[in-house]
């Protein structure tokens, strides 16, 4: 008699996660392979979803960030309110901005020549992906105002110094003239080159569905290689607070756990080197190594 239970099924975005751990795990990064992020960003990052409010605040022990919505003008002298950025596409435009800034050594950073191409430059798609929710996100993220403190030191500032917005040439089919440049401040560039975190750009393509799983990898790439002696306990209350502001409402505590759960299993497929284990009450950390070795960097 023949087992009649069903197969699991591995959806695409599961299969992609698996060989992408597989291709990490087997083949050292090359060149391209290498990117960066703020390591305060690595620690406290942007909203995940849509802020009402005209600022945001996360914190995670010494560490903080507060986000001020800010203006642009879009082409008719009138300054146009934007709104706090959020989700995937300004945490993956933020490594891709700090990854050429670092390779390259210049504020001067090319944003492509079209929507199409500056989507492949942060390793997304089209699909699923709208022109107007891009257009926003960036928008959004080259106006606003970043505050980051850690243990005493705090920068204050715009990490975009000029953009040059879109601007809808004809007002049909959203036929925007795309901008090509952006130049991040004196400020936010001095502090890229003092504290920017190592990543694997193979990762982020991997996880760039979900903003939550690369807040977790960003957290880890950050923390795990500082760890030394004993491992390290980390409870839920505090990975609610660094991790769970989005969640609300009845149930949040629960629906928090089991979404983490869910996004760091996503992560460690994609960081095997990653040393996390969920223990009872939260998780346990042990020392090691980085997504991308020292000598990496260095050749």
């Amino acid at each position: 008699m023949t087992d009649s239970k069903p197969s699991m099924k591995i959806t695409k975005n599961q299969r992609k996660l698996i060989d992408t751990g597989l291709k990490i795990e087997e083949t050292p990064p090359s060149p391209n392979d290498m990117a960066f992020n703020n390591a305060i960003l690595c620690q406290v990052g942007l909203p995940r979803s849509k802020v009402a409010e005209r600022e945001f605040m996360r914190r995670c022990g010494d560490a903080w960030i507060n986000v001020q919505a800010g203006y642009l003008d879009e082409g008719d002298n009138t300054p146009v309110a934007q709104p706090v950025p959020y989700g995937v596409t300004p945490r993956l435009t933020m490594a891709w901005i700090t990854t050429y800034a670092k390779r390259h050594k210049t504020r001067e950073i090319p944003t492509g020549n079209s929507a199409y191409e500056f989507l492949s430059l942060i390793g997304k798609s089209y699909a699923g992906t709208t022109l107007k929710n891009l257009r926003t996100q960036i928008n959004a993220l080259a106006a606003c105002r970043i505050q980051i403190g850690y243990q005493g030191r705090t920068f204050n500032g715009q990490p975009v110094e000029q953009f040059d917005a879109w601007i809808n040439d004809n007002g049909i089919h959203g036929n925007y003239r795309w901008p090509g440049v952006m130049i991040l401040s004196e400020g936010y560039f001095n502090e890229l080159e003092r504290s920017a975190v190592p990543l694997d750009n193979r990762a982020l393509e991997a996880l760039g569905g979900s903003s939550l799983a690369l807040d977790i990898y960003f957290w880890l790439a950050h923390r795990l290689y500082r760890i030394s002696g004993k491992p390290v306990r980390v409870y839920w209350k505090n990975l609610r607070e660094q991790f769970g502001q989005e969640y609300t409402g009845k149930d949040s505590e629960r629906s928090f756990k089991r979404k983490f759960k869910e996004s760091l299993k996503q992560v460690l497929t994609v960081y095997p080197q990653a040393r996390v284990e969920l223990i009872t009450g939260g998780l346990s950390l042990k020392q090691s190594p980085p997504p991308i070795a020292q000598k990496c960097i260095n050749d």
